[in-house]
């Protein structure tokens, strides 16, 4: 069974590598300090389970399940006792808080053993992405993934969001961006500077340059960047509330 330790502290991934001397069934195939190289080494590697830091340098945790593309037998290592519930909200096979035992490191790596070992159980593991974060935090940054290049946007540089089938397109500074999600969380999680006006659209109100009339009932935004965006009766109804 492989597996990889991603944390940033070198002595939390000594520890469980010490731990896992008493498994002689799992190899440990690489371990990393930062979320960036923790995502290209589950890439490369395909491990069986993963040992997660939740706050580190970079990424965090739960930004790099995000990126993934597969599931994967998830055990949370952290310090924070607050993120328990978004961690098996994420499906996590189990939440290690530090300092953790050497019996409780065990208790939690034989749930993995008991899974793999069970195949009924393989395809229920699925990440909810739109769990990681709870209801009452809005998003400061998004992380996007661009055929191999992962990138960090800052809010304040989105300038809409695009309902696209099963996908969200982020339009920023940086260039767009698809993201597999709704656009009810973005609704949501966004920051109060973001407004939906349409049910295909988001838009950043300090993007916008202008809301036009388009016919009778029918109007549309123009942003700072010369593109325009329908404008649903909601939509202007709820601008209007906003931009005196």
């Amino acid at each position: 069974m492989k597996t990889i330790i991603i944390d940033d502290e070198k002595l939390a991934r000594d520890l469980i590598r010490n731990f896992l001397q008493s498994f002689d069934n799992i190899e440990i195939v690489d371990e990393c300090d930062n979320g960036f190289e923790g995502i290209k080494s589950i890439n490369e590697h395909n491990p069986d389970l993963i040992f997660l830091d939740i706050q580190m340098p970079k990424l965090t945790g739960f930004e790099m399940l995000e990126l993934l593309e597969n599931p994967h037998n998830i055990i949370f290592t952290t310090a924070y006792d607050q993120y328990a519930l978004k961690a098996f909200e994420v499906n996590a096979v189990d939440y290690l808080l530090k300092p953790f035992s050497r019996e409780r490191f065990a208790e939690a790596v034989n749930k993995v053993i008991e899974k793999i070992g069970n195949s009924n159980n393989n395809d229920k593991h699925i990440l909810s992405h739109s769990n990681f974060i709870q209801s009452d935090e809005k998003l400061s940054r998004i992380v996007v993934k661009k055929g191999n290049k992962i990138v960090v946007l800052p809010i304040d540089n989105i300038k809409y969001l695009e309902a696209q089938d099963d996908y969200v397109n982020i339009i920023s500074t940086e260039g767009s961006f698809l993201k597999q999600n709704r656009m009810k969380y973005y609704e949501e999680h966004l920051p109060d500077s973001f407004i939906r006006i349409h049910r295909s659209y988001i838009v950043n109100l300090n993007e916008i340059k202008e809301i036009s009339l388009l016919e009778k009932d029918s109007h549309i935004v123009i942003l700072k960047s010369g593109e325009k965006l329908p404008v649903s009766k909601n939509g202007y109804i709820k601008l209007k509330e906003v931009i005196r």
